[in-house]
């Protein structure tokens, strides 16, 4: 039996190894590794200030990642030469280097499964195109559960719709539920294609919310009405969402039967 700091040693070396199997792209200058330094942790407040534009109150401050800690929990970091330019604890704040977030999200679920974990959930917007692709093409997550705002109004993380002054947005949420040992989730994490098939339905969303919102914020709020009620309806009927359509037209959620 592993102890606890051998099982994760062993975790990060099978990260490094799907890492290297997988046809993204890869920065191998990374390095991704638990947070445990004050500066390091204080480094996980400034991305998010500059990736969410969230006010203070409402950013995890460093008492939170550091007690989390203490209680058992962890925070991962992604650094490039010693410059923190992503973490995961439980959201998920990246900078623009490539690769980043898929990095960190394996180091995840690999953490996970040394501590006996199978799964893990988080939220995401249903509206964002970038966001739906990343969850549920590539790491395989399952959407059951449509969160009718879920923060609450105006709780806006794009830094440029805020300063556009876009108000009066509800905080819709997707649930995203990754089941960490799915034989789509370890084909995933190979690098491997796992084909679902001809989906059962489909949602549209429009090509690019945040152009939208700008330029007819009205008009964005009712798209955002739309896509709430179609998501609603069909999982009500039983339908789960399994993957998403990229198009420049007309991009898609894909649903399946459970």
């Amino acid at each position: 039996m592993l102890g606890c700091r051998a099982s994760w040693q062993l975790a990060l070396l099978l990260v490094s190894m799907l890492n290297n199997a997988t046809s993204a792209p890869q920065n191998e200058l990374f390095e991704v590794r638990e947070v445990e330094s004050i500066d390091e942790y204080d480094s996980c407040i400034r991305l998010q200030r500059e990736v969410f534009g969230l006010p203070d109150l409402e950013i995890s401050p460093r008492r939170h990642l550091i007690v989390s800690r203490m209680a058992g929990g962890w925070t991962l970091g992604a650094f490039v030469e010693g410059t923190l330019v992503g973490f995961v604890h439980h959201l998920a704040a990246v900078s623009g280097e490539v690769g980043v977030g898929a990095r960190l999200k394996w180091a995840q679920r690999m953490r996970a499964l040394s501590e006996g974990r199978d799964s893990i959930k988080w939220t995401f917007e249903p509206m964002r195109s970038r966001n739906a692709h990343f969850n549920l093409n590539r790491l395989g997550v399952v959407v059951r559960e449509y969160a009718v705002n879920f923060y609450g109004t105006d709780y806006v993380t794009n830094p440029a719709e805020k300063a556009a002054g876009i108000s009066g947005m509800d905080s819709d949420r997707l649930f995203a539920n990754w089941d960490l040992n799915s034989p789509r989730v370890k084909a995933l994490a190979a690098g491997l294609e796992y084909p679902l098939g001809a989906a059962d339905q489909v949602i549209e969303i429009p090509a690019n919310f945040s152009e939208l919102l700008k330029s007819d914020p009205e008009a964005g709020k009712c798209e955002q009405l739309r896509v709430r009620e179609e998501f609603l309806k069909a999982l009500g009927e039983g339908l789960v969402c399994r993957a998403y359509r990229r198009d420049e037209a007309r991009p898609h959620y894909l649903f399946y039967r459970d």
